[in-house]
């Protein structure tokens, strides 16, 4: 059975949408112009009240952060330049001067990483160093993993809230589990402060009736109590038919220092998201043509709805300047729901269009779990010594409700488009039910010789047990356990304090699929293994002038799952994959007033060993690319303040083409995007940009599917103007 629909405005507009809407945007306004020397006046007497005073420094520039501790390649808190890994911060400021909205945007900026949205995998896959997927490219929020759910991950999303964002490229499982041989993404979000507090509020109009409201806040409350709290709404129409999206994106956090020894903080986030419900265009001919680059192929009642919440208590404790002590006790829940008709295949004999994949599918989550560690400082036979000890353990359960064998279909006409309505001949019901249980025990050493030869070492062992039980017949279950072991050693020497060279080994295992949604064919496997070989040289340049970095590695993956090269019957798990790759980075000041940012990757990405079988016959792949992988990509970002309180900003992206199957039958060309922004500081308190984005207005796919004959379109030249207050 199909849920109910919800009820709705005189628009359309489901009514919790149309008030929240309504709401937000009065809000909006009212914290943008109408209470601003209000807010401003009260927190000042707030502040003067319960704070000592505070000095505030200006903000500055890093060039690429390699000198700031992170989390995210080593939780010892090592600066990229101590690390032995490649890792890139992209500051939240940097992230919303550029107009990226979404994370997925905003984290495809950094070298290497490019993206293959789609409804099906949340909106939210990227791939990283000949790897794509989830389940090869690990999302993190707060440094804690979201497990995906069949694949889905779509939480966190609005870049209104975020620090930063730390991007670990390589084999990250020593750090976080399987799932990461192509690298982490972890997001961080902003968090409660010591200061006087400070409010912030945006208002954005853009094209297609695109809006956003947002509010920000955050500051101490008295000597003990600190605070965060942001908001951000957005919605917009679309550049195709029937193109709604709306999301909500809420965050608050209290923090309590009891003493300067031990501090408390308490988090809760909650996003809702209605993306596009938007499959993409079939290609007529083998080409896009303009009658069809704005359409919309769905069903006219096609659904697409995200929900989730992620709540975190973090304590820590530090007795002496030897000892720090971290835990976080979490709980994430997360609902999603969609139903669409998602295939949409071109006949060139009837000129019609046939629609199939009717589908309907729901996802119920919830993960609680536990993180623990302990850092330890010392020093051992004269030379100074960091070692790190800890525990990770949780539970997810996991239902998938669905109307599987997803067998409804239907022919239109692609130029005189009449929708119709989702119609299955299946029942939505719930089709299986995971518990999957968790431990894990990792240790992290640093062990510096003198002031420039150090050894960094991890270690973690997983173990991790899935109970499924199919919901329409209970006899059928499924229990099946995995043990692995994974590990990175490194080695750095630094010359001196702006450079390090450095080299490392590393061990990871990927799922096969998603491991809390293993399958009965799956359970006979292990999880598949692979191994690293990375180089690489950071460099900051004196007095704040830019900083570059280069990596060369080598990554090998096996136990793919490949057909027997003599009975296509049978499924071995002998498969094996690789790439090999350099990628660098700049971040240059050009002049007192101009600064370049940019980066470039170049791999080679190739099957080993794999076999597939092609009607009766097992035919191999080994030499071909993987499919949907680019082997190029490269960023650049120019900043320019051309006067005292103008900025002019100009990026360009560039992704390689990607193979569409393992055949490597076809390639989808390459595509370059052209964004731009300038704003202006009108006075301390408020500033206005107008944003531009695909200035040349080009027509590429972000992703593809149905043998590369379905594409899901890139937006399309579309522009911004915003107006951001502070008080």
């Amino acid at each position: 059975m199909g849920q109910a629909s919800p009820a709705r405005d005189r628009t359309g507009a489901p009514l919790q949408w149309a008030r929240l809407s309504g709401l937000s945007l009065g809000l909006g306004l009212e914290l943008v112009f109408g209470h601003t020397t209000a807010f401003a006046q009260s927190a000042e007497t707030a502040g003067n009240r319960s704070l000592a005073p505070v000095q505030v420094e200006a903000a500055r520039h890093t060039p690429l952060a390699i000198d700031e501790p992170t989390q995210t390649g080593s939780r010892l808190g090592l600066t990229p330049l101590e690390t032995p890994a490649s890792i890139e911060v992209l500051s939240g400021d940097t992230i919303r001067a550029r107009g990226d909205v979404s994370v997925i945007e905003a984290a495809t900026r950094a070298t290497g990483i490019t993206g293959s949205p789609a409804p099906g995998n949340g909106g939210t896959s990227m791939a990283a160093r000949g790897f794509s997927g989830h389940g090869s490219v690990m999302q993190l929020y707060d440094g804690t993993r979201l497990y995906a759910g069949a694949g889905t991950v779509t939480f966190p999303f609005d870049t209104w809230s975020i620090d930063r964002i730390e991007v670990l490229r390589g084999a990250a499982s020593v750090m976080y589990g399987e799932g990461a041989i192509g690298g982490a993404i972890n997001v961080v979000p902003k968090k409660p402060s010591r200061g006087p507090i400070a409010n912030e509020a945006l208002v954005t109009i853009g094209s297609d009736a695109t809006r956003q409201v947002a509010f920000g806040s955050g500051g101490a409350i008295n000597d003990m109590l600190s605070y965060r709290f942001d908001i951000s709404h957005r919605k917009t129409d679309g550049f195709m038919l029937r193109g709604e999206a709306e999301s909500l994106a809420v965050g608050a956090a209290v923090r309590l220092d009891v003493s300067p020894q031990l501090q408390f903080t308490l988090s809760h986030d909650e996003g809702r998201q209605s993306p596009q419900r938007y499959q993409g265009v079939p290609l007529i001919d083998g080409r896009l043509t303009s009658q069809t680059l704005r359409q919309n192929y769905n069903v006219d009642d096609a659904e697409l709805k995200y929900n989730d919440k992620w709540t975190r208590l973090d304590a820590q404790w530090t007795p002496n300047s030897a000892i720090t002590v971290r835990n976080q006790l979490y709980r994430l829940e997360s609902k999603r729901h969609w139903r669409n008709s998602e295939t949409y295949t071109f006949n060139a004999t009837t000129r019609r269009v046939t629609r199939g994949d009717y589908l309907e599918i729901g996802h119920d989550q919830e993960q609680i779990g536990n993180r623990t560690d302990a850092t330890f400082r010392h020093s051992m036979f004269g030379m100074a010594n960091q070692v790190l000890v800890g525990f990770d353990v949780n539970r997810i359960d996991f239902l998938g409700l669905s109307d599987s064998p997803y067998g409804g279909r239907s022919v239109i006409d692609p130029f005189v488009f009449q929708p119709g309505y989702y119609a299955s001949p299946v029942a939505y019901l719930p089709r299986y039910k995971t518990k999957t249980s968790t431990y894990a025990f990792f240790a992290e050493d640093k062990l510096a010789f003198n002031e420039q030869w150090s050894v960094v070492g991890s270690l973690r062992w997983d173990h991790a047990k899935v109970a499924r039980v199919d919901q329409q017949n209970f006899a059928n279950r499924l229990d099946k356990t995995f043990e692995y072991a994974t590990g990175r050693l490194g080695v750095v020497y630094a010359p001196d304090a702006s450079q390090s060279f450095y080299a490392q080994v590393a061990r990871a295992a990927d799922p096969l699929t998603s491991l809390i949604s293993t399958s009965a064919t799956q359970a006979p496997f292990e999880l598949s293994t692979g191994k690293q070989v990375e180089v690489g040289y950071k460099r900051q340049l004196p007095e704040g002038r830019g900083a570059w970095t280069v990596a060369a590695y080598r990554i090998e993956k096996s136990k793919l799952l490949s057909r027997d090269a003599k009975d296509p019957t049978v499924t071995q798990q002998i498969g094996k994959q690789s790439s090999e790759g350099i990628e660098a980075t700049l971040d240059l000041a050009l002049s007192s007033t101009l600064r370049l940012e940019a980066n470039v990757a170049k791999l080679r990405a190739r099957y080993d060993d794999f076999n597939e079988v092609v009607g009766k016959s097992v035919v191999s792949r080994a030499g071909n690319t993987p499919s949907g992988v680019p082997e190029e990509a490269a960023n650049l970002w120019l900043h320019w303040r051309f006067l005292p309180q103008w900025e002019a900003e100009f990026g360009v992206r560039y992704v390689g083409s990607r193979q569409v199957d393992t055949a490597n039958t076809r390639k989808i060309g390459s595509y370059t995007v052209a964004d731009a922004g300038v704003s202006w500081q009108v006075n301390p308190s408020l500033k206005l940009a107008l944003r531009g984005y695909n200035l040349a207005d080009r027509k590429y796919p972000v992703s593809f599917s149905n043998g590369g004959n379905q594409w899901i379109l890139g937006r399309p030249r579309s522009f911004e103007l915003s107006a951001l207050v502070n008080f």
